[in-house]
């Protein structure tokens, strides 16, 4: 599995975004729930869909420690800055954790009050990731991966649903809830076309699927 240059420089370019999202994302009290950035439109994610390389996806070497996360910036870790974004009411306490607010989980329909019951999804995750291409990155691309926050490739959930899903691509795992699998689609693809990562052929498959279904 090769990356072509252009590609490449423009993961680069993805990298200093990712980190500079980071760095701009302040550390306050949120008033309403504010999803992860949206994805582009049905017809753009078609089209970035058509242009992922479909292959075989190499899982050796994978080591979850490859991609530091959370980094702290100004304080607060990205999974803090995740947490805070994706609430209602949310209150931080000087260290920057969630005392108090209201989380609504999209991947089941459910609701909590409490960000322990929370976890931050990767949506498109990390072990995926290094069997698609990302074994091919150096330390400040995967870094930048598990970190960013300038594309819809984080978001707080239920414990439950980002454990059922586990490293799962959309070809055996797909949210609970149907109602979000337009979204999760959407952000799948972009997710994979915006770092230049491999499909397998059923996992296309699912995605033209949800798609067509849901989209």
């Amino acid at each position: 599995m090769t990356l072509p240059a252009p590609r490449h420089r423009t993961r680069l370019r993805l990298v200093a975004a990712a980190l500079l999202a980071l760095v701009a994302t302040p550390a306050t009290v949120g008033v309403a729930q504010a999803l992860p950035p949206a994805p582009p439109g049905v017809a753009e994610s078609r089209t970035m869909l058509d242009g992922l390389h479909v292959g075989y996806e190499d899982p050796d070497g994978y080591d979850r420690d490859a991609f530091t996360h959370w980094i702290t910036v100004d304080g607060c870790t990205t999974r803090e800055t995740v947490v805070e974004r994706d609430g209602r009411d949310v209150v931080l306490d000087s260290s920057c954790r969630a005392t108090s607010g209201t989380w609504d989980s999209v991947y089941d329909d459910t609701s909590f009050t409490d960000a322990s019951d929370l976890d931050i999804d990767h949506v498109v995750p990390l072990a995926e990731a290094w069997r698609s291409g990302a074994n091919l990155w150096d330390d400040d691309e995967r870094r930048a991966f598990a970190n960013d926050l300038a594309i819809p490739q984080l978001v707080a959930v239920s414990a439950s649903s980002n454990r059922s899903k586990g490293d799962r691509d959309p070809g055996d795992w797909q949210p609970p809830s149907t109602g979000w699998h337009c979204e999760y689609a959407l952000s799948w693809i972009q997710v994979k076309h915006q770092y230049d990562l491999e499909v397998d052929a059923t996992e296309r498959s699912a995605l033209v699927g949800m798609l067509d279904a849901s989209c």
